[in-house]
């Protein structure tokens, strides 16, 4: 099901959304960062088969919380499972199910980001989801990855709002296509570089002569840092940044990314790829902050490189790029990393919440004088 939500900040009355799709589809950042194209929607649904689902808890003046979802591929990840890496950028967080993609190389459900109280609901979800499909009825066993940041600020996060069943709804209303960013799903209480923060996507196609393959990232954002846009001091030029009048400005949090590509990668490349994508986090100004948990989730969508649960064969051949051919997949990694974290930010709108807590958005008409004074806007 698709809906829009149009929210205020201030409201009184309970709202529940679940969507695939809002207001705030596209990317809206006045920049392009890098030199790759982007993909048709500029999501990590560009790379193919690849599906997001959102659920957005906004309730009284306390509630701003919800689940983010995204499935490899629309068949039974527990039977057909994808290879996968994480990459660890700093590990002040509560990501569940890590240690068995590092120790296998598979993922085999599908990645849900939420607030940190929240990831047991995530795990149970993710059990709920595999043990229901038919393939699975002796299934005793399965590893539900969850990532978090904790959104505290905006959330009443010690109430535990998002159940199982949110979740369950996100995943059973994933989508393909336009993806919605800024406040919603996983990312309607987060705050990024002391603005509001969100959901943010972006996507990079390789030329032919690369092998045409899509890189897709998605990415919750809640840390700190001092805000860069396309090369450009912004947080110094507003004067809001790390380390500025005495630490006035918090930079823990998280940020949690997942990549997704169609080129056959193993799990040894996609640990590769996944520290690319690191280096579009800094690129965009977060220093990985003592406290800030920063994940990288990477899996190939490839059909030649999954893995089934169940073969009679002895051996797995498959076909993967080479070593010396990576290096432009690295490059759309870096470039959508660092795109999807700026369209979170562009996204995002002012959002008061628990404790009366306000996080105020980007200032759009300030940056993008920033922007032109730096010669690097592009309507």
């Amino acid at each position: 099901m698709k809906q829009q939500c149009f929210f205020h900040m201030l409201i009184l009355i309970s709202i529940v959304c679940t969507t695939g799709v809002s207001a705030q589809t596209l990317s809206a950042s006045p920049v392009k960062t890098g030199v790759l194209p982007r993909g048709r929607y500029n999501a990590i649904t560009d790379v193919a088969g690849v599906t997001v689902g959102h659920k957005t808890l906004i309730s009284g003046n306390s509630i701003r919380t919800g689940a983010t979802v995204i499935l490899p591929h629309g068949g039974n990840l527990f039977q057909e499972k994808v290879p996968a890496a994480i990459y660890v950028g700093n590990g002040f967080g509560k990501l569940a199910g890590i240690t068995q993609v590092q120790e296998l190389g598979t993922l085999e459900s599908p990645v849900v980001l939420t607030n940190t109280l929240n990831v047991a609901a995530g795990i149970n979800a993710g059990i709920s989801y595999t043990l229901a499909q038919k393939e699975n009825q002796q299934v005793q066993s399965v590893n539900v990855v969850v990532g978090e940041t904790n959104d505290g600020y905006l959330n009443d996060i010690r109430g535990r709002h998002v159940t199982e069943k949110d979740i369950l709804e996100a995943i059973q209303n994933a989508t393909s296509g336009k993806v919605a960013q800024g406040n919603i799903g996983a990312g309607t209480g987060t705050v990024c570089f002391g603005f509001k923060g969100g959901i943010g996507t972006a996507s990079r196609v390789l030329p032919r002569a690369s092998g045409g393959y899509t890189v897709g990232v998605l990415v919750q954002t809640n840390f700190g840092g001092v805000l860069e846009i396309a090369g450009v001091p912004v947080g110094k030029e507003l004067g809001k940044y790390f380390l500025k009048d005495q630490l006035n400005n918090p930079v823990d949090g998280s940020c949690m990314i997942v990549v997704a590509t169609d080129a056959p990668l193993d799990a040894r490349n996609l640990e590769r790829l996944a520290k690319r994508a690191f280096m579009g986090l800094a690129k965009t100004g977060g220093i990985a902050s003592n406290g800030s948990g920063d994940y990288v989730i990477a899996f190939s969508t490839n059909t030649g490189v999954r893995v089934p649960h169940i073969t009679k064969q002895p051996l797995h051949i498959t076909k993967t790029v080479f070593n010396d051919d990576l290096s432009p997949l690295f490059l759309a990694a870096i470039e959508a990393t660092e795109e999807a974290i700026i369209n979170s930010l562009f996204a995002a709108e002012t959002m008061t919440g628990n404790d009366g807590h306000t996080a105020e958005a980007l200032p759009k008409e300030a940056v993008i004088s920033i922007l032109k004074k730096y010669n690097r806007y592009q309507p």
